[in-house]
Order: C-alpha cells, then structure tokens, then sequence
C-alpha cells in the first residue's frame, strides 16, 4: 500500500479526516492513478500510521477518510543520535541516507579540528542542511519509517558535547583506542537501555578522525571510547557500522529478545 508523509490538522483529525496537500498529490492521482476508494497509508512523522480511504481527489488536494490509526510499527525501541564529523563532497549524502534506513533516530554534523570541509557563511549551511533534510527525507519514505529523522545545522566540537549531555550512553569510536570494546559497553548497558528514552549518541570524526584533544574533552564529558577492531573504518562507513551493532543489540535487528 502506497505510504506518505503529511502534515496532520488536529481540528480536521478530531472528524476523522486527512487532506493531503503538496508534489504528493500530483504524485497519487497522476503516477500511481489513484482514484476514490483507494487506500493509501499516511505518516505524520512523528510515530503514528493512518490508514485512510480517498474520498476526494482535485488539482490541489486529496481528501482521505481514517480507518485506522496506531503506532508505526517501523521505529526501534532505541533512539540513536549520530554526532558525524562533517566529511568531503558528497559523503555526508551516503551517510545520512543508510543511517536513515538503518533506524538513527537524528543526525548532527560536527565541525572537529580535522574537518576540511567549511561553510562560507551562514546561508551556506542553512542550504546544506536543507539538502541533508531532504535527503532524510527521501530515505525515510524509501524503507517506510514513522518519524523523518531531523538532521541538525553544523555545530562546532564544543557545541556537540553539550548536545550530547543527557543521552543514556554516549559511544566514541576512536583508532587510537585499543581496550574498550563495543559489544562489551552494549552488553553492559542492555538492561539500563531497554525502555529508556535518553537514547544512545555515537560520535563519529571526520576524514583524519579526532585530535588527541578532543578525544580527552569527549572522555571528560562521559563519552566511552570503543574500538571498531583492528582495521581503520572510513568516516562514512564508522557511523553505517556502529548503527548497525547498536540496532542488533539493542534494537530490532536481532529479533525479538527476552526481557
């Protein structure tokens, strides 16, 4: 069943009703040739799934009628944020993409001592985030999340920290760290998560990974450095990696777990 996401009006959800507005409608009733009585399901970013029934089709707008409405069945039970050091060209791109498919639940992109990449001014990052919010956008659709994940405007190093303050567990995968192991840390932080909503943050740095200085600022603020093994990760497989690890220990990847 085709899936969309829309902006809800509460007065016209209290009747029972959504009208879809926008490029989607073009999109329903010219590409997919939808017509009434057709069922589509809708999206209101933030977890909950309608499935409605067209009604009403113009140049403008779709009326549709809710059936049904419950929680998206599509979101993990831990919400990961990724800290990325703001990698070169289009990387940022892939990264944000299959973070999106793998369940992140938002994005923020750091400027570390090492990043190359700088913005000119502040239009030149509002036009940046612009586009990687689109793109989160797209892959959201794409593999039917409930929520789009946000992807934040660049902060400096400093700034990320403080953002980080308050998450359940704060991961820091670092080349130079040669003990601390991230199936450990998960496996010791499994009962601690399962429910919380304080969510895991992941720091990842850019091309050139963290000076020493800011890997000591990230410990003194509570983050645990891990390692990814004994082969050094490109910027924009690190963050794909760890995602991937937390979602099968801690989210719905594994399967289901007893609690």
């Amino acid at each position: 069943m085709a899936r969309f996401f829309v902006k809800t009006d509460p007065l016209e959800l209290q009747n029972g009703r959504i009208t879809i507005t926008g490029h989607d409608v073009n999109h329903i009733a010219n590409v997919l040739r939808a017509s009434k009585g057709d069922e589509l399901v809708l999206c209101d970013g933030a977890g909950t799934d309608y499935h409605v029934v067209i009604d009403q089709i113009s140049k403008e707008k779709i009326g549709t009628v809710i059936r049904d409405a419950r929680a998206s069945a599509t979101e993990p039970p831990v919400g990961i944020t990724l800290f990325q050091g703001i990698p070169k060209a289009d990387k940022m791109d892939y990264i944000i993409q299959k973070c999106v498919e793998l369940g992140v639940r938002s994005i923020v992109p750091v400027i570390t001592s090492r990043s190359v990449v700088r913005f000119g001014s502040a239009r030149d990052a509002a036009a940046k985030t612009a586009r990687w919010n689109r793109i989160a956008l797209e892959a959201a659709k794409q593999c039917d999340r409930g929520i789009v994940p946000e992807v934040n405007g660049p902060v400096k190093f400093d700034e990320a920290l403080e953002l980080a303050d308050g998450y359940g567990l704060k991961l820091f995968p670092y080349e130079e760290e040669r003990e601390g192991s991230l199936r450990i840390v998960l496996q010791e932080h499994r009962t601690a998560m399962m429910g919380s909503n304080r969510g895991i943050a992941v720091f990842i740095g850019p091309e050139g990974g963290f000076d020493p200085e800011e890997a000591e600022k990230a410990v003194k603020s509570g983050f645990k450095p891990v390692t990814l093994g004994p082969r050094i990760l490109r910027t924009e497989t690190a963050g794909i990696v760890v995602a991937g690890i937390v979602m099968y220990e801690l989210g719905d990847m594994g399967g289901p777990r007893a609690v």
